[in-house]
């Protein structure tokens, strides 16, 4: 247990520490999507050509969510406090470089580093809260805040984006993390006492930790680059072949590692295995959505950077009430019925956006199906995290974390692979029968969107074997309470929730 357990989210001391962590989860969720808005002037700058454009986005991408099962496990070895800060200084520096960047090669390996950092802040943030607030409507208050910070973020990057690039302009993108780092550090270093180490040992599995870190960085890698070079593709299909042996080498290194980097009871966490898979799926439907509609509002409509971020202002309000909606539903209902009725809800926004005409008008075809969108959001981002947080011990609460998050972005990468080479292949189709442009990429972005919907509806029916936190006794007890001659067994169950 650490020294910041059991403080109450109603103390300042509590509402102060939850505005940090909530503030790191922003940094790096905002960092995913600030660069969309100004890909075209960092083509012009820097000389990327159009293949390589992809990689301003999907290098941050790649090592955030390959190296976030290894950021999770230091933070349970090495103490929250200090892996979080390392990340923060590492955000920053690779932030200032992509800033400063000359050519294109400087700016995808700033991205790298700055996905790398991200990685060893976020599992090391949420872990932190998990622990810290053990109270179970604590906890849950508590993560209906970070579910509404998450929900809202990718909204935020977009027109924080475009807000910069048509301001100071683009590198600002990048330097404007260095200063919030700046700023973060020291409030962290005052609201976050110095931690011990949660897990009981501090040696470290170095052939787990390379074999997952090489897997999860391969498929993520594979899953980036597969529409490019296609999916049917010799080199596609040896990245994911790759990816699989060396997971599978992993799960067996596992099984008989002395202190592995990822135990592989902790899958047998109630609810943990169906909550990850609920958020990859989510994840997948849902995110993508950001991507086309961004695209459509600028390509399309004619929108400027600042004005298409700034259509996402009533999202970005939207999903913080749903997701104060959610946790207080939580808390009375479980998490199981608040993922299934956001999952639901979300993919009616979906479905309404997925009918935009080629001439659309914001107020009668974009707003509605934002709207409902996100009050089906939020409440999805509060209950998979309850859920999958509900049985966590302290010792393995930044690797449950990491495990969450890992999942979340491999859906991300996932949906806007798959999704992107449904909306190319049906505007190829269109264009083929003699339309305009305009109107064969609106055809590409309704058959996404749609496909996003009958997605994110899925993830209500995986939802069902989730954790129910109202029901599960384990949501209602400390992380780390236990009785200390208790086995860490103790904290384990079938996948029977």
């Amino acid at each position: 247990m650490t020294s910041e357990s059991n403080i109450p989210l109603s103390s300042a001391r509590g509402r102060r520490l939850l505005a940090v962590l909530c503030a790191v989860a922003f940094l790096d969720f905002v960092d995913a999507s600030i660069t969309n808005v100004a890909l075209p002037h960092i083509r012009t700058a820097l000389g990327f050509s159009v293949q390589t454009l992809q990689w301003v986005p999907s290098a941050y991408l790649l090592t955030y969510g390959g190296l976030m099962l290894l950021g999770g496990r230091l933070s349970d070895l090495f103490g929250r406090r200090r892996v979080l800060l390392t990340g923060t200084a590492i955000v920053a520096v690779g932030s200032l470089a992509g800033g400063l960047a000359g050519n294109e090669l400087v700016f995808i390996v700033a991205r790298l580093v700055q996905g790398a950092g991200a990685a060893l802040m976020l599992p090391a943030a949420l872990s932190t809260l998990t622990t810290t607030f053990t109270d179970p409507a604590d906890r849950h208050r508590a993560l209906g805040v970070w579910g509404g910070v998450a929900g809202l973020s990718s909204a935020a990057g977009i027109l924080i984006g475009g807000a910069l690039v048509e301001g100071p302009g683009w590198r600002w993108v990048m330097f404007v993390n260095p200063i919030a780092c700046a700023l973060i550090v020291p409030a962290v270093l005052a609201v976050l006492g110095a931690d011990r180490p949660a897990a009981a040992t501090s040696r470290f599995d170095v052939a787990g930790s390379a074999l997952v870190t090489g897997g999860m960085l391969l498929l993520v890698y594979g899953l980036v680059e597969a529409p490019t070079q296609g999916w049917a593709a010799a080199s596609t299909w040896l990245e994911f072949a790759g990816a699989a042996v060396l997971l599978a080498v992993f799960a067996a290194v596992e099984r008989v590692a002395s202190d592995p980097i990822l135990p592989l009871g902790t899958f047998r966490i109630r609810g943990l295995a169906a909550a990850n898979v609920t958020g990859l799926i989510g994840f997948a439907g849902m995110l993508a959505m950001f991507f086309f509609l961004t695209v459509y509002m600028q390509n399309v409509l004619g929108y400027s950077p600042l004005a298409a971020g700034a259509a996402y202002l009533p999202l970005t309000f939207a999903v913080g009430v749903s997701s104060g909606i959610g946790a207080k539903l939580v808390t009375r209902t479980g998490s199981r019925a608040v993922i299934c009725g956001g999952a639901l809800v979300a993919a009616g926004g979906l479905l309404l956006l997925s009918r935009v005409p080629v001439h659309g008008h914001y107020l009668t075809d974009i707003l509605p199906g934002l709207l409902v969108f996100a009050f089906g959001v939020g409440p999805v981002f509060v209950g998979v995290t309850a859920a999958a947080n509900a049985g966590a011990e302290a010792a393995r609460a930044g690797l449950v974390a990491a495990i969450l998050n890992s999942a979340q972005q491999i859906g991300g990468a996932l949906g806007l692979a798959v999704l992107s080479v449904l909306a190319t292949s049906r505007t190829d189709h269109v264009i083929g029968t003699g339309a305009r442009t305009d109107v064969a990429a609106t055809e590409g972005f309704r058959r996404a969107l749609l496909v996003g919907a009958i997605i994110t509806a899925a993830a209500a029916l995986t939802a069902l074997r989730t954790s129910n936190t109202r029901q599960d006794p384990m949501a209602a007890q400390p992380a780390g309470a236990a009785p200390s001659a208790a086995p860490a067994e103790q904290a384990l169950s079938s996948e029977s929730g």
